[in-house]
């Protein structure tokens, strides 16, 4: 059961999102406006998807959004091995910082990476997000 991480299509990204994060709304509310000018992981297990994730580079500064892992597989790992390569790709490519919005409620464990919370806060739809950075040279 290692862990194997390759990069996946905009696609491939949607079921997950959709069952993990907005199971009640259509599947084109996980589409982003920009999907395809992406980078998009997935983690898997035995073959199994079970966690993604998306990853946007502009300048000196990646963002990686829609950060998703199956309830069944949450609390394993899967999802802190995924962002830690995430993390690691920001690093390899001498970026500035990494940051993401981030669900209020998940702050703490963006924390565990070293991000840290900024001012910025908003809501979509019934959900309060905070914008994380992480400083990386």
């Amino acid at each position: 059961m290692t862990p194997k991480i390759i990069e996946i299509t905009s696609e491939e990204t949607l079921n997950i999102r959709h069952r993990t994060m907005w199971p009640n709304k259509p599947i084109n509310y996980v589409k982003l406006e920009n999907h395809d000018q992406g980078r998009h992981f997935g983690l898997f297990i035995d073959g199994k998807m079970v966690s993604v994730i998306s990853l946007f580079i502009t300048n000196k500064a990646a963002q990686f959004r829609k950060f998703a892992t199956l309830t069944e597989y949450q609390g394993k790992g899967y999802g802190t091995i995924l962002l830690n390569r995430i993390i690691s790709i920001a690093e390899d490519e001498k970026l500035n910082k990494i940051w993401c919005n981030a669900r209020t409620d998940k702050s703490d464990y963006y924390a565990k990476f070293g991000m840290i919370l900024t001012k910025n806060r908003f809501k979509k739809g019934e959900i309060e997000y905070v914008v994380m950075k992480k400083n990386i040279s």
